[in-house]
């Protein structure tokens, strides 16, 4: 899998092209900033880009702005965005268009090689991965009235989990359950976002959304 990497720090985008080729990855360009990642993606076109989202010259949201840029010009193209803190917009703002191939991770999460590793391959191939500690703010800021309050606990940690983008049998691993339960944990998911019947893929990205805009 053929990646870019954008990353202000000398020190962390040395570490993180070290990380990926070691996992057999073939990092193509490892670059400083928004607008030499747009230029690296045009001339390389990898499978994924792995983003700062505050990279020079303002340090705000350069690295989103050139997610989105790549989302829009190479859509087959896969992004991995980092941040150093929560910040739902960005989540948001990804998933707003095409929902194949994203990934928004916090970078304490590459503390956790595999974990980190196992994200970047699912996004790589066209899954969607949100990190747990935006998905529990998330969670957190549901009211009454908020269809995701008629979630029992156990089906938000389901829903989660499917916004880590995890399979049934994944899901059904981390919460030491059979897939049987998992499945049945889904179907109510969708029952109670109120999602039409359509390809189960198709729906657990609608349940993601629903989850982020709610």
């Amino acid at each position: 899998m053929r990646v870019v990497i954008a990353e202000d720090s000398a020190l962390l985008r040395e570490g993180l092209t070290r990380l990926l080729a070691e996992a057999h990855f073939d990092v193509v360009a490892a670059v400083a900033d928004g607008e030499s990642a747009i230029r690296a993606v045009a001339e390389h076109q990898p499978d994924i880009a792995v983003m700062d989202v505050r990279m020079p010259p303002t340090f705000t949201d350069e690295g989103l702005r050139a997610a989105l840029v790549m989302r829009s010009q190479w859509p087959t193209i896969a992004v991995m965005v980092f941040s150093q803190y929560v910040e739902e917009r960005y989540a948001s703002e990804l998933l707003a268009g095409q929902t194949r191939g994203v990934g928004y991770l916090l970078k304490d999460r590459v503390a956790d090689v595999e974990e980190f590793v196992d994200a970047l391959r699912r996004v790589g191939e066209g899954g969607t991965v949100l990190d747990p500690d935006v998905v529990a703010q998330l969670l957190a800021r549901s009211r009454h009235g908020d269809p995701l309050a008629r979630l029992t606990s156990r089906e938000r940690e389901v829903l989660a989990l499917m916004a880590e983008g995890r399979s049934n049998a994944a899901i059904a691993a981390t919460l030491f359950v059979g897939e049987g339960a998992v499945e049945k944990h889904v179907t109510n998911i969708f029952a109670k976002l109120d999602l039409l019947p359509a390809d189960s893929d198709h729906r657990r990205v609608l349940a993601v959304l629903r989850y982020l805009e709610s």
